[in-house]
């Protein structure tokens, strides 16, 4: 990894604003660096992990929590060793949607696994490399649900309680682990952004 390489993790409830924030981080960077700022999004960005997303979120599959978690941890492993070291190997940024706050909160926390199980597996075998900054989008279920819209995969089918659930599981991955930020994500896009760099600014 270079000097100048960093590598940042949007992540949050459904409806948080992830998808509209990475797109201006990316933006903010690029403009501000001058640098490669490469945009991912997880479970996906490779072709085996796209694959491994459309099974994960397909109405019609009946997949446990323990699946879940082990489908999530195979495509993240991917796209880090595919996308993310070598674009951190050649001096790039990268901005990625979604990271192991996601797999705690839905899968230990709201789906009832062992919380500390979970991270292990997370750790071992797709933390590597871990991010400089993850950054929490911090919306009340109530708002993300409002923003979102009706639900459209089988994740976000199950829930306003589960949601709730969510939130906790996010909330308390941020107690536990380092490098971990929570940002107000309630407000205009443009302050929420701002709000956003005004952290990532103190990775750069």
């Amino acid at each position: 990894m270079t000097e100048r390489a960093k590598f940042v993790v949007l992540d949050g409830i459904d409806g948080c604003g992830k998808t509209t924030q990475a797109e201006r981080l990316v933006q903010a960077l690029a403009s501000e660096t001058g640098g490669e700022v490469l945009h991912l999004r997880e479970p996906g960005s490779t072709r085996e992990g796209e694959a491994i997303r459309a099974i994960l979120l397909e109405r019609d599959h009946v997949l446990s929590a323990g699946v879940e978690t082990l489908l999530f941890t195979a495509a993240r492993r991917q796209m880090l060793e595919r996308l993310v070291v070598p674009a951190l190997q050649r001096g790039a940024y990268v901005v990625c949607e979604r990271f192991h706050p996601s797999t705690y909160a839905y899968q230990a926390h709201a789906g009832g696994l062992d919380a500390d199980e979970v991270l292990a597996l997370l750790t071992g075998w797709a933390g590597d490399p871990e991010p400089d900054l993850v950054v929490l989008l911090d919306v009340p279920v109530s708002r993300a649900l409002e923003r979102r819209g009706a639900p459209t995969d089988r994740i976000e089918d199950r829930g306003a309680a589960f949601q709730e659930r969510v939130a906790a599981g996010m909330a308390d991955y941020a107690e536990r682990m380092e490098r971990v930020v929570r940002v107000d994500g309630v407000g205009d896009p443009d302050e929420v952004a701002a709000r956003v760099m005004s952290e990532v600014r103190r990775v750069l």
